[in-house]
């Protein structure tokens, strides 16, 4: 167990900048004098000793992370840092009466960190303003990734900082550098981050939106978590404009930052309008809006075409994206459109976006290495190279692709039967396994756009917190550690 030593400091240091992320909030709770100020410095205190003796205890341990350590740190950071989060909830919910179990409490934090926007809570628009706003802050810094913000600031040496960031960035292409320095990678890639952020909130605010509202939901919009501040969610609102904006700025979040970066360095468009994956990502959202637009229409769900377009790409494109606003209860409309909707949020996104599920690159992966065995049929002795924008895909890539999706598809069956074994129907617990994993919110039934996740039980609510766990991570980065040979020396 010495080799955990090294990991255990910077978890502590990490958790030491995590309690001042505190800050923010309780510079809200002091402005708009809702009666949390002292929720938050309780909670930044306690949070601040747990991460400062951490550190001191292993001080002496300090080295460079080696990919193991890595492994066990994301594991340990997103386990371990939603338990500090729960301290103002439980604070909070305390002093005003109705006490918060640590079960519903770490389910939302959970859900906040891994930008999933399920919640167990209701009476959000009663809420103080500064308890919105830690969820909704939650949020935007899990949607780059923590150890992506963390990577410029600990100090890690070496390879530890590209450890650390392969390990969080699962995906087939993680390998891809931007910039020599791993630390200049994740400075860039919070650079584009906060710009676009800031953009998204100047808009809301120009759209209608008060400014609390305002940061609340570009937190939500921009890390693609959906939490709100108000129980009707982005229906509150009731505004075309503001959802158009979101719209746009949900799709821009959609697609990988890693190119933004490029564009912004190289002053040009091209990089985005190359990139396959961004093209897929924008034209399978923009198209099956469209589609369904039409398909409400045609049904007569809403008489109006402008009406059916509005109400189909504003929720569609939010759960497709992983987002999971609502602004009606589209669990109303004929089934095959919310069905579609959540089948969508399953592969969507593009990869190094802030979204989750399968992402898109691993799609076109799949469907090319599926073409190729067909064309493998006809010339079994050809060569016949898997290519992704001209680069040829090596078979290695094709083996984790399809190690994930088995991963995934054994993820979710798993999941799914656990729900339903404890009493869960059928339709309920498919579609919150499903929401949990690709980290996108409501599902169907009693957790859809209508309702919220407060009615399952407690082992219900555990299922679907350790599923968005897996979903954020990948499966991989958090199931390697229950492999008898990642423990050996």
């Amino acid at each position: 167990m010495r080799h955990l030593l090294p990991v255990a400091n910077v978890f502590g240091l990490l958790t030491i900048v995590f309690a001042m992320t505190m800050g923010v909030p309780l510079l809200d709770s002091l402005a708009q004098a809702d009666g949390a100020t002292d929720v938050y410095l309780e909670s930044m205190l306690a949070t601040l000793a747990g991460g400062g003796l951490l550190a001191a205890a292993t001080w002496r341990h300090r080295r460079e992370l080696h990919a193991r350590d890595a492994f066990l740190l994301v594991s340990m950071v997103w386990v371990g840092l939603p338990a500090f989060a729960t301290l103002p909830l439980l604070l909070w919910f305390a002093q005003a009466g109705t006490p918060l179990s640590f079960t519903d409490a770490y389910f939302e934090t959970v859900s906040a960190l891994t930008t999933t926007g399920s919640t167990v809570l209701t009476g959000l628009d009663a809420l103080p303003s500064s308890i919105n706003f830690w969820r909704c802050l939650m949020q935007w810094i899990g949607g780059m990734g923590i150890l992506v913000l963390a990577v410029p600031i600990l100090p890690l040496g070496g390879s530890g900082g590209m450890n650390l960031f392969r390990a969080e960035s699962a995906g087939p292409l993680e390998d891809t550098k931007l910039t020599p320095r791993i630390t200049e990678t994740a400075k860039g890639l919070w650079s584009v981050y906060c710009g676009i952020s800031l953009a998204c909130v100047v808009a809301y605010r120009a759209g209608g939106m008060d400014w609390p509202d305002a940061w609340m939901h570009m937190f939500t919009t921009m890390s693609l978590g959906g939490l709100s501040s108000h129980d009707a969610s982005f229906g509150h609102f009731q505004s075309p404009l503001l959802e158009w904006i979101a719209v746009f700025f949900m799709l821009v979040a959609s697609c990988n930052f890693a190119v933004y970066f490029i564009a912004v360095y190289r002053r040009s468009l091209r990089p985005i309008l190359a990139s396959l994956e961004t093209r897929m990502t924008l034209a399978t959202m923009i198209g099956a809006s469209l589609f369904v637009a039409i398909y409400l229409w045609w049904l007569e769900v809403y008489a109006d075409p402008l009406e059916a377009l509005r109400y189909a790409s504003f929720n569609l494109v939010s759960i497709a994206s992983t987002t999971g606003y609502a602004s009606t209860d589209y669990a109303t409309w004929p089934v095959f459109a919310p069905i579609l909707m959540i089948l969508l949020s399953c592969f969507a996104t593009s990869a190094g976006s802030t979204g989750a599920g399968i992402k898109m690159i691993r799609a076109i992966i799949l469907a090319k290495q599926a073409a190729r065995e067909l064309a493998r049929i006809h010339h079994p002795k050809a060569t016949l190279p898997l290519q992704v924008e001209g680069v040829s895909v090596e078979n290695k890539v094709v083996f984790s692709v399809l190690a994930f999706m088995l991963m995934y598809g054994g993820t979710v069956i798993v999941t799914t039967l656990a729900l339903i074994f404890s009493g869960l129907d059928p339709v309920t617990a498919f579609t919150a396994i499903l929401a949990s994993v690709n980290n996108m919110g409501p599902g169907l039934g009693p957790v859809g756009p209508a309702g919220n996740y407060a009615v399952l039980t407690d082992f219900q609510t555990w299922v679907c917190t350790i599923a968005m766990l897996l979903g954020r991570l990948e499966m991989f980065s958090l199931l390697v550690l229950l492999t008898p040979g990642f423990w050996r020396r």
